[in-house]
């Protein structure tokens, strides 16, 4: 598709609104409000994508390298045919289709930085005045592309901060936090691209994931390379129509063929409540202890349904001992393990447990207190977070938007700013260029600066006249993210 046509409908007049004599159209991309208790600050992820798949991608594939007349014929009959005949006109298109690439400089903190609320990520302006129409035309796009990637990577890192707090506190192993969150959101996702762009913020904190074409993605986008780093991975593991085949009156034979004969070593997950999770724990596993003992790997249990912190935890209203319990006390019961030096029981190394459903923030805090309370190391569990995190989300969660604050008309420099009376204050903008600074660890904005100052400011040039001046990987975001 024409990538010009991938905008809301009312952007595309808006060039004849701007005021004669226009030149410059100056913007910038902001998380204005945080919809989730305890978070201020963002991940900035996604923009280095958006650039090498919309702007160089799919511009010079769908736009620049297509005979003029064709792009433009296409554009005039769909506006024509959306708005009725009008004075749109094609002359920009032309002009752009003519001048072979985009006129935008997009400056830009580094991806894998934590950004503070109301704290622009980046800016965008054009660097020819007949083409300053294009800076907030690119504000829709822009906008569905990059929203998504900061949200799942800032939410994905207070997973991280919550298990990293409590295996600190409970574990002797907390480099394993790096697999102990689990992406399992793929098929929940609106569709492939937010699957994609969703599980590689994921991959910002953790390496476990399901979502197999997220390793691709950042490969090609963000200079990975899965033959010399770990991006991400997973385990050998079964569903629920796996241990329906083998039929409820043999799961006890099912649960064996996978662990003896299927694999007979390394990690295996299996689905464990496909009809009695008690029955399992209390029943069948027991049975299978010396097998399961004497295999090289690990059999890990999976449930996924029911309240996950019970379920883990136990319930002390169950109805039963073993509902009482919960999964990892009768895992201990059955294969015990060891204390580690912070006073917590940690499951012998070939038994586990991991849950996939319906997982919240709220609910791994949970988790992991509640182990803690019962004596209990965090990391023997693994939670798998899946669209009941990432998806429940929208561009609002954080407030995004991209606005302009600053343009040139005739020559002389004009600050803008929106600060609606009606509002609460979320949609209070900057006013005029924009410098960042970085003081102590924070970054901070500082508006209505000159030209002069607003060049010398952590914003940097990561885009200029149709080439990416700043290539960052995968590595480099996740070393940004840590500090």
């Amino acid at each position: 598709m024409n990538p010009l046509l991938l905008t809301d409908g009312y952007k595309v007049d808006h060039r004849r609104q701007y005021p004669e004599g226009t030149t410059v159209v100056y913007s910038n991309w902001t998380p204005r409000k945080s919809r989730i208790d305890g978070v201020d600050e963002v991940v900035f992820f996604g923009l280095q994508y958006f650039i090498k798949k919309y702007i160089l991608e799919d511009f010079e594939t769908y736009f620049f390298k297509q005979p003029k007349a064709k792009v433009v014929a296409e554009y005039a009959r769909r506006i024509n045919n959306y708005l009725g005949e009008n004075k749109v006109g094609t002359q920009h298109i032309e002009d752009l289709h003519d001048l072979g690439y985009i006129p935008m400089v997009i400056k830009a903190l580094p991806e894998g930085a934590s950004v503070p609320i109301r704290v622009p990520m980046f800016t965008m302006y054009n660097t020819l005045p007949e083409f300053f129409w294009l800076t907030n035309y690119f504000e829709t796009l822009v906008s569905a592309v990059v929203w998504m990637p900061c949200t799942s990577a800032t939410i994905a890192k207070q997973y991280r901060k919550i298990l990293d707090k409590y295996a600190s506190e409970t574990s002797s192993i907390p480099e394993f936090v790096d697999w102990q969150g689990h992406d399992f959101s793929m098929r929940g996702m609106a569709g492939i691209e937010a699957s994609l762009i969703s599980a590689c913020g994921h991959l910002l904190s953790f390496s476990g994931t399901d979502t197999i074409p997220a390793v691709d993605f950042l490969e090609k986008y963000y200079n990975a390379n899965s033959d010399t780093e770990l991006i991400g991975g997973s385990v050998s593991a079964t569903e629920h129509s796996v241990m329906c085949m083998g039929t409820m009156n043999d799961e006890i034979g099912t649960f064996k063929r996978l662990i003896c004969e299927v694999y007979p070593n390394g990690i295996v997950s299996i689905v464990s409540d496909t009809w009695d999770l008690w029955k399992v724990l209390t029943e069948y596993i027991p049975q299978l202890k010396s097998e399961i003992l004497n295999r090289n790997g690990k059999v890990v249990i999976r449930p996924d349904s029911g309240d996950p912190v019970d379920i883990i935890c136990g319930n002390p209203k169950g109805k039963t001992e073993a509902e009482k319990k919960g999964v990892v006390e009768l895992l201990w019961d059955t294969f015990g393990g060891q204390k580690n030096k912070h006073g917590y029981k940690e499951l012998d190394s070939h038994i586990g447990a991991i849950y996939g459903d319906s997982i919240t923030l709220e609910r791994a805090t949970q988790i992991c207190e509640r182990l803690k309370a019962k004596g209990f190391a965090s990391t023997n569990v693994v939670l798998g977070i899946g669209s009941y995190t990432y998806q429940y989300n929208t561009r609002d969660t954080f407030g995004f938007a991209m606005k302009a604050t600053y343009g040139e008309v005739n020559g002389e420099g004009r600050e803008i700013f929106k600060d609606p009376i009606t509002d609460d204050g979320t949609k209070k903008s900057a006013k005029g260029l924009i410098k960042i600074t970085l003081e102590n660890d924070s970054y901070e904005l500082h508006d209505q600066v000159t030209w002069d100052e607003e060049g010398k400011g952590a914003l940097k040039e990561v885009f200029r006249d149709g080439k990416l001046l700043v290539d960052s990987s995968l590595s480099e975001i996740r070393n940004i993210l840590k500090k």
